[in-house]
């Protein structure tokens, strides 16, 4: 309860003036607004105004949309004519805020209401146009500053070049600078940074070199230097070492494009060198060596950094580099465990990047409670799911085998961007489901929601997985002849698939030899799989004779030739390809399955003992497998209904095939593994 020296139905404004200073939540602003009301406040245009100043520049939204009630209900009625400093104040709320189009739709109503904007009124639209990337709008504010006689104020012009530079607009910015009469430090400095992150380093140096020496200063070297660290030229960061060497002071943004140039180049140990030189580190200094670290696949290296820095130094970003390289290295368990350590050890709060990094995690092992636990997470914390935390969630409970909750946060969505749509495609293709993933991809047609690369992909592989040959063949036309887009060596891939899996493998051959584009190994190997389930032997040879040229490391073409050699009984040749395999040094990736009990995930290799309780998971396996095949014997033998024990069953077993007890089990033991 809101607390005052004076009397709370006084009516001084005054008093109202001190409540609200200790104003954050949404029920001290009714109290306020209350008390307005009770007292006949609300009707002091001064007094509002003064309370609209005051809150509409707060980070706590309750206090910036009680500020706006005030605007809009009692200014705009009580008084038409209000100063231009209120407008402003509102237009910053909207454009440094979360709503930068409110900040256009308000300017656009302040010059219908005859109020003339000012250089800080138009400096304000021109930031939320910017950070919306709208350049149209930002064109007509530029016609309405030269209507108005701004157009050569220097922080307009270099918000105009800021504008034109976020759209990509590199022509209109540089004519901008052209025409400047006069310019400062930022002028010189937006063009040249504007043109390193185009990677037009040439220009950028053209600039640069007839930049005045009072003009240059940190931040001009730093965008020389980043640049040049990002381009992809040879010489790329010898020259941004060079320019590092010279420059007169260096900062910590200057230490760190370095080094994020020589981890994006593949000099992981000069970045190094620089990371151990640094007089001062950022949390950005850090997660780039973590970064690199985990690229090249040294993650204990990457691991020790992490550990050893200092906490205050251990940001959002520090972690999520982490958790990323985890997930990339395919470590998942590990990262789910630091995400873990994210949540309960620290003070920090996870953004939407570190939820789909750990959902992600997620997917890959398979473990649906921790995701359920995530989403709660989530719900609990009110965070939207329009962006890539409801594809990652989509996918998450998809890959989990849960696509009822999958196509349950896809319904709830508020707003469904195409990445939505095909991560409901490509779930429903994951679980067979073809027809409905064809809905779904018709109703995205009909609410005109323009299909990518992606989109194709996602349906293609579901009309696979459903033998839906027709409707792939109509979908792979309705991408080239209707939505115009060059399909890639995906979409071919997923075509092999379609008429693999259908049998038409002759169809299927004919379409990669006639590929635009030269096939890879894994569009070959799709055919042969194809030949193998339809039993083509003769062609089934041929590709993967060819694949063995193509890749000689690969297992999984011998193992599919084998295999194709094996169901037709020639056995001669299935010697042949495993001796070929270990005189090329070709060795299988071992299978494997897991499963979560109660919280703990097992999992297991075949012919692997390393499990606590394998010698009773085997026991078990012996039994029912000795169950399956004794009811497989009455059943050929008709011998009637007979009750048999586990000893009886394997003696059965072994006076049809005149095995020991001891060679059985072993034979048992081999096939069904651990």
């Amino acid at each position: 309860m809101l607390t005052c020296a004076h009397p709370w139905n006084s009516n001084l404004p005054t008093t109202t003036l001190h409540l609200i200073k200790t104003c954050k939540t949404q029920r001290d602003i009714d109290q306020i607004h209350a008390r307005l009301i009770s007292t006949g406040l609300i009707k002091n245009p001064s007094l509002a105004a003064k309370i609209t100043l005051h809150l509409c520049g707060s980070n706590h939204p309750p206090l910036a949309q009680f500020a706006r009630f005030l605007f809009f209900h009692q200014f705009i009625s009580q008084s038409p004519h209000l100063h231009i400093f209120i407008w402003n104040a509102l237009i910053k709320s909207f454009s440094h805020g979360d709503r930068p189009v409110q900040a256009l739709l308000l300017f656009h109503f302040m010059l219908c209401r005859g109020v003339c904007a000012d250089k800080f009124s138009l400096s304000l639209v021109l930031k939320a146009s910017s950070r919306l990337g709208l350049v149209r709008e930002g064109m007509q504010v530029h016609g309405l500053m030269e209507k108005v006689e701004f157009g050569s104020d220097v922080v307009l012009r270099n918000s105009l070049i800021g504008l034109y530079l976020k759209c990509g607009c590199l022509e209109f910015a540089r004519l901008v600078f052209d025409k400047m009469p006069e310019r400062d430090s930022v002028s010189w400095n937006a063009m040249i940074d504007g043109y390193s992150k185009m990677g037009m380093m040439g220009l950028a140096g053209d600039l640069f070199g007839k930049m005045p020496g009072w003009a240059r200063n940190a931040v001009s070297w730093n965008s020389m230097v980043g640049g040049f660290a990002r381009s992809r030229s040879e010489d790329g960061i010898e020259v941004a070492w060079g320019l590092f060497d010279e420059m007169p002071e260096r900062d910590v943004v200057s230490w760190n494009c370095m080094i994020d140039g020589c981890v994006k180049c593949g000099r992981i140990e000069a970045a190094k060198y620089l990371f151990d030189r640094m007089p001062e580190r950022d949390a950005v200094t850090w997660a780039s060596m973590i970064d690199g670290y985990m690229k090249f696949g040294k993650i204990g290296e990457a691991r020790s950094l992490f550990d050893g820095m200092p906490e205050n130094k251990r940001d959002v970003v520090t972690w999520n580099a982490m958790l990323a390289g985890y997930v990339q290295s395919g470590e998942c368990f590990e990262a789910l465990q630091l995400f873990h350590d994210f949540i309960y050890r620290s003070d920090l709060v996870p953004d939407h990047a570190t939820l789909v990094i750990a959902l992600s995690a997620v997917a890959e092992l398979g473990r649906i409670d921790e995701g359920t636990s995530i989403h709660q997470y989530i719900e609990r914390n009110g965070l939207r799911f329009d962006g890539n935390l409801g594809v990652a969630l989509i996918d998450m409970y998809s890959k989990c085998g849960s696509i009822e909750n999958a196509l349950s946060v896809f319904e709830n969505l508020e707003q469904k961007s195409v990445d939505h749509w095909n991560a409901m495609i490509g779930g429903l293709a994951i679980h067979g489901l073809g027809e409905l993933a064809l809905e779904l991809f018709m109703e995205m047609e009909g609410l005109s929601i323009e299909p990518d690369d992606i989109t194709f992909i996602a349906i293609l592989n579901a009309c696979g997985h459903a033998g839906l040959v027709k409707e792939g063949l109509i979908c792979f036309e309705l991408m080239r002849r209707v939505h115009g887009l060059k399909p890639k060596l995906q979409h071919y891939g997923c075509l092999v698939d379609i008429l693999g899996r259908a049998g038409q493998l002759e169809v299927a051959k004919k379409l990669i030899e006639e590929m635009p584009m030269s096939p890879n190994d894994v569009v070959w190997r799709s055919l042969l799989s194809a030949c193998q389930n339809h039993g083509n032997l003769k062609m089934g040879v041929w590709v993967a004779e060819h694949l063995m040229k193509m890749d000689t490391i690969n297992s999984s073409s011998y193992i599919l030739l084998s295999n194709i050699y094996a169901g037709f009984g020639v056995w001669d040749n299935v010697s042949r390809i495993r001796c070929r395999m270990k005189e090329r040094g070709v060795k299988k990736i071992p299978g494997c399955s897991w499963i979560e009990v109660k919280g703990t995930v097992h999992e297991f290799f075949v012919g692997d003992f390393t499990h606590p309780q394998h010698r009773e998971i085997h026991s078990v396996l012996i039994s029912l497998y000795c169950m399956a095949c004794t009811v497989k014997f009455l059943c050929d033998t008709s011998g009637g209904i007979r009750t048999l024990n586990v000893k009886s069953c394997c003696t059965v077993i072994n006076h049809r095939t005149n095995r020991s007890n001891a060679q059985h089990e072993s034979d048992i033991s081999s096939e069904v593994g651990t």
